[in-house]
């Protein structure tokens, strides 16, 4: 959710709406005007299609605009040479990446200061697959430098580094680097690091009582943080990763699904009562393969057919454990279900979907939309919020507008 530019920042090129291809990536990013705003519309490698452009027309823009520095792809695209269809990886490239990106924890770059030691490995994680990008322990630490911080994939360390990482925060807190409102952003920073491990953790043990005590914990943090200052919710949310990670993704939902509730008036009981079960409501997902997790294009029919059994599956893990209060249950088992009936997995309509779900529905697409999955570029939050503001009916449009508009306040 970066703020968006002064359009005289930067000179932009117009381009006429139908010029755009559809079935072909974008090679450069794609902005909008309103007044004297630039407001990303598409993130480099969006594949354009035919619903981009309706729901284009819908809002009668007919040019969007390319900075000018983007002439010489933009000249190659209007010329037709241009990629029609994203790569995809060979089966064994795919299961190298997988496979390194399932055995290591992504960190937030944000927090490798230039200057500062570490004494962990790091490492970064790109389509071909993991590689070593520093090596450090001990005996021999390393200084954060400009190499680390331009790497272009996500950056990960090793679970038994982990506690070093953790260690190094709190030494990056206690810093005369960080002053006194980065060390708060860095506690705050600390405590969303501390979720996504704890959910890591869980996805690999469902049924672990103390892994579903340590959530809820981390849930009340995270309450604790928006309450005293709402802005903290940018700081808890994990941005610009380069790819879907289940255990970021139900951070993600949880801090916005609290800010949501404490947007819409709800009582702190019941905002905590909604934080758990948003953060636990992609808990099923342990149950689907993850070649099915991780492909790279479009689910096939039976492929869809598993997927949808991860919010069954959850409720059914989860209700082995009496921690849980029963009003969570709404949001794992609602957070795909729509107003219109045309959810899953118990098609329920109107009155049937309790708050927590209305909440959770639209904040569990709006993450899923920005986040960017292998080999598939996120939408921008204005293109994506375009998407979920066209399905009428679907959505319940008081908690929307009350999501646009706390989205619109953290850009601020």
């Amino acid at each position: 959710m970066a703020k968006y530019e002064k359009i005289n920042s930067d000179p932009y090129t117009s381009v006429e709406l139908d010029k755009l291809v559809e079935g072909a990536m974008l090679p450069f990013d794609v902005y909008i005007k309103d007044r004297s705003i630039v407001i990303p519309l598409f993130n480099r490698g969006t594949m354009f299609n035919s619903t981009a452009r309706a729901i284009l027309r819908d809002k009668n823009i007919q040019n969007v605009f390319v900075k000018t520095a983007d002439g010489p792809e933009l000249e190659k695209y209007l010329a037709k040479i241009i990629t029609v269809q994203g790569p995809f990886p060979d089966p064994e490239t795919l299961k190298r990446y997988i496979a390194g990106k399932d055995s290591h924890f992504l960190i937030d770059r944000s927090l490798l200061v230039p200057g500062t030691t570490v004494t962990f490995s790091l490492f970064e994680l790109k389509p071909l697959g993991l590689g070593l990008l520093a090596e450090a322990d001990d005996k021999t630490p390393m200084v954060v430098d400009g190499r680390v911080l331009a790497a272009e994939g996500d950056i990960m360390v090793k679970p038994t580094d982990i506690s070093r990482y953790y260690a190094y925060l709190d030494s990056l807190m206690r810093s005369e680097i960080a002053g006194s409102k980065g060390r708060v952003k860095i506690k705050t920073a600390a405590i969303k690091e501390n979720s996504k491990l704890i959910l890591k953790d869980l996805l690999e043990e469902p049924r672990s009582g103390e892994k579903i005590k340590e959530s809820i914990t981390a849930v009340n943090k995270i309450v604790d943080c928006i309450l005293d200052n709402k802005g903290t919710i940018y700081d808890l949310l994990s941005l610009r990763t380069h790819d879907y990670y289940t255990y970021t993704h139900s951070v993600n939902v949880a801090v916005l699904s609290v800010g949501l509730g404490m947007a819409m008036g709800l009582a702190r009981r019941d905002i905590e009562k909604l934080g758990i079960g948003a953060m636990l409501h992609d808990v099923g997902k342990c149950t689907i393969p993850v070649s099915i997790i991780n492909k790279p294009g479009k689910l096939d029919d039976d492929e869809y057919r598993i997927i949808k059994t991860h919010v069954a599956e959850g409720e059914k893990i989860l209700r082995t454990n009496r921690d849980i209060p029963e009003e969570s249950f709404a949001a794992v088992s609602q957070h795909h279900e729509r107003l219109s009936g045309k959810g899953y997995p118990y098609n329920k309509t109107g009155e049937d979907l309790h708050p927590f779900g209305r909440i959770t529905s639209i904040v569990d697409c709006y993450d899923a939309l920005t986040t960017q999955r292998t080999y598939q570029a996120a939408r921008t939050p204005f293109f994506a919020l375009s998407i979920i503001t066209r399905e009428l009916g679907d959505y319940d449009m008081d908690y929307l507008r009350a999501f646009i508009k706390m989205l619109g306040e953290l850009k601020a």
